[in-house]
């Protein structure tokens, strides 16, 4: 059920004609209490949606009564009228389910530069009917370009964590990624759940980097219900968070657009966080690394090359890279032969040992293929 799993919490999702393609574009998730906490992180891209800028006001005073998502249209430089879609939606959610306005967080995802159309969405939201069974719905309503839904459920007994996500393509962080719905029933303030979300997303879905881009409307919402009646201590529920971020992250990462290919880049022993983080998203974002892992060829001198345009502090020449559990370049020469490299898997793991501390990070990424080529250059077709 996902977003529905937490105590305190119902959702719809239905089908009102945002989609040229069909299918369910329109989702709402409700928290019936008794508490309202929430917290949310966005995109940093200077270019941002109106949703996000709605949102962002909204959730200043760490309350939130409901969150509204669509389908179909990015509502992205669509000037005042756009704004005036977003905000009338909030408007109508918010009469709908007998809250205010200034607590519906709003989301949209899809082409930038199209109006939606606001008798259509204000239709759709006067039919919703948000169900505790709602929650698969309100997952299938938020896709575009996904070939399916992402869910997850972290469940301690006495409380609760349900996700729902989407994204397939511009899975680059910037605070956040991609629209994540999180809900809880545990009974926390707001300045507690904005702390957990940013350890969790920091380590998840900022760490997810499938093809550099970063998309205007990025948007991770947690809403609490308080419905448990139970408060777990904070090291508790940044934990159970992080797990369920990481779950989410990794099926994004597993439905990336046309990949063939699920890569973890691990950097270690480097001599900051920040330095491992540095290395493994430069390698992430080499297209040539990631045309070689498409055509099966463990090709590590495009690693190194990768690496060495960071500033992170390491010997060039004293690096080690594993590829698939094969050590094929050690301190900087050649290792093990690379016909030994095993690429058939869609699974791939590449080991980055930079000898200068003992810090470590991993980024997730996918490799460039055809597919992804060809449906990102017939996407607004």
């Amino acid at each position: 059920m996902s977003v529905t799993h937490a105590k305190g919490f119902t959702a719809a999702g239905l089908e009102i004609g945002l989609k040229s393609s069909g299918g369910k574009d329109l989702a709402i998730v409700h928290n019936l209490g008794p508490n309202q906490s929430a917290a949310a992180v966005f995109t940093s891209n200077r270019a941002k949606a109106n949703p996000i800028i709605w949102s962002q006001q909204v959730i200043a005073d760490g309350l939130a009564s409901a969150i509204v998502l669509n389908s179909g249209g990015a509502n992205c430089y669509t000037g005042a009228q756009g704004f005036r879609v977003t905000h009338s939606t909030a408007e109508a959610v918010a009469r709908k389910l007998g809250v205010s306005a200034t607590d519906v967080l709003v989301c949209s995802t899809g082409l930038i530069g199209d109006q939606l159309p606001l008798e259509t969405i204000l239709a759709g939201v006067d039919a919703a009917r948000p169900t505790v069974d709602g929650g698969a719905d309100a997952a299938l309503a938020i896709l575009t370009t996904d070939s399916r839904p992402k869910t997850s459920v972290i469940d301690r007994g006495s409380w609760s964590i349900g996700g729902m996500a989407k994204g397939a393509g511009m899975l680059a962080p910037g605070l956040a990624t991609m629209l994540v719905v999180i809900t809880t029933d545990a009974d926390l303030p707001a300045h507690a759940l904005d702390a957990a979300l940013r350890s969790a997303t920091r380590v998840t879905f900022d760490r997810l980097d499938s093809d550099g881009c970063m998309s205007t409307n990025d948007q991770v919402s947690l809403l609490a219900s308080g419905a448990s009646a139970i408060t777990p201590t904070a090291e508790e529920f940044t934990a159970s968070l992080t797990e369920l971020c990481a779950d989410l992250a990794l099926q994004l990462q597993g439905d990336a657009e046309g990949s063939s290919h699920d890569i973890t880049i691990e950097t270690v022993n480097a001599a900051t966080e920040d330095d491992a983080v540095e290395v493994g998203r430069a390698v992430a974002r080499n297209n040539l690394f990631k045309a070689a892992v498409f055509g099966n060829d463990p090709n590590w001198g495009r690693v190194l090359a990768a690496v060495g345009t960071t500033t992170a502090e390491f010997d060039p020449y004293a690096i080690d890279v594993s590829i698939n559990g094969v050590e094929v370049c050690r301190s900087g020469e050649p290792g093990e032969p690379r016909e030994l490299v095993d690429l058939t898997p869609r699974a791939v793991h590449v080991r980055i040992d930079l000898k200068a501390g003992a810090e470590h990070a991993s980024i997730w990424t996918n490799d460039l293929t055809h597919d992804y080529v060809h449906e990102n250059s017939a996407y607004s077709s």
